[in-house]
């Protein structure tokens, strides 16, 4: 076992940018292209691990995170857990700050997936530089001869992480990296509830480990985590609609359902121009129509739907077949709305988004 370099995680990160203009080969450890906590936290911290143990001369290993930068505050668990660790989010590396193809092209690119164990998005077309593997997906059968192929059922992919640094360089786990590691097992596990299934010994062996190493409050960190997830506060409205946001093209129209965590009336308080706002994100991605599924609990479970359509017609033929559906729709009345957009409370709360859009593509296909 090689003995850690000595450095810390917030010099590592300082000093990575500058240490990447020289390398003769940059090993990206990269999470999935949902980049969630799970895959941001894991990739940075087994880069740092890396970089911290290995021998290999030349080679600088980066948490590459394949998302835009901008797009890391919707990411508000990470937030504020990155923050909670001291990690500068400027620090981090995104799908801005490196040229994969350049590199592959260049033979000067290496691959660890963490969060997942088959190249997708990003990474998809250089199957050929992955070098490790750390995940604990469903085993796809692939890269059976890397280095590192850690692949295992377990709740969190942190906690696979976690094990390599127990086993191999446990003084790296100070403060900072043991609270990443450890907000993302028990936000992964439901604060390692076994009723939500997804806790295993594993991931309670590991967990307990860090516990007393930190000296963390268990339960209150996760309560923390937890809320961030959900905190959409500080996010503009354009931020909300793009948090978790899917497209399709339905029949001969082009429609997007947004996700989001507020209430209407909330959302109002924050932008009273809120159809103003759904006209610029439509827009910008070129769409027919486009639909906010509100789903929030204040104090009880609520859905509640959104549906801008600036097309006179085809909003009155959509509103018409929705009104049908089983969602179990009534109307919600805000002055500041123009014609362009409704507003309804969901009565039906078992339609969500996946069950929406097959109902949305049999009525787009139906029009001529």
């Amino acid at each position: 076992m090689s003995e850690p370099k000595g450095q810390t995680l917030e010099k590592y990160l300082q000093t990575l940018k500058s240490s990447m203009g020289n390398a003769a080969t940059l090993h990206c450890i990269v999470g999935n292209e949902a980049a969630d906590l799970d895959s941001i936290a894991s990739a940075l911290v087994y880069a740092y691990f890396r970089s911290s143990t290995a021998e290999t001369s030349g080679t600088v290993f980066v948490p590459f995170i394949p998302i835009p930068r901008d797009d890391f505050k919707l990411r508000t668990e990470a937030v504020f857990l990155f923050s909670e660790a001291g990690v500068d989010p400027q620090l981090l590396i995104f799908s801005e700050d490196i040229d994969l193809k350049s590199l592959y092209n260049a033979g000067k690119l290496e691959l660890t997936l963490v969060d997942h164990n088959r190249p997708t998005g990003l990474t998809a077309g250089f199957t050929n530089a992955v070098a490790g593997v750390i995940d604990h997906h469903a085993d796809e059968g692939l890269f059976e001869n890397v280095a590192l192929r850690k692949i295992e059922p377990v709740g969190s992919a942190a906690t696979l992480v976690a094990e390599l640094i127990l086993g191999e360089a446990e003084d790296l786990l100070d403060a900072g990296v043991t609270t990443l590691l450890l907000g993302t097992i028990l936000l992964d596990t439901v604060n390692l509830d076994p009723e939500a299934k997804r806790v295993t010994p594993k991931d309670e062996t590991v967990a307990a480990e860090l516990l007393k190493r930190s000296g963390i409050e268990q339960k209150a960190l996760f309560n923390r985590v937890q809320h961030e997830k959900f905190n959409v506060s500080a996010l503009d409205s354009d931020d909300l609609l793009r948090k978790d946001y899917k497209q399709w093209e339905l029949g001969h129209h082009r429609v997007g359902i947004s996700s989001v965590l507020l209430s209407f009336a909330e959302w109002l308080q924050k932008d009273a121009s809120l159809s103003q706002s759904l006209a610029r994100y439509a827009e910008s991605r070129d769409l027919d129509v486009l639909l906010a599924m509100n789903a929030y609990t204040a104090p009880e479970f609520t859905r509640e739907l959104g549906v801008y359509c600036p097309d006179g017609e085809l909003r009155a033929k959509l509103l018409d077949y929705l009104e049908q559906c089983g969602l179990e729709l009534t109307p919600i009345t805000a002055e500041m709305l123009d014609s362009s957009t409704a507003l309804f409370a969901q009565g039906n709360l078992g339609i969500s988004r996946k069950k929406l859009q097959p109902m949305l593509a049999e009525f787009f296909a139906s029009l001529p």
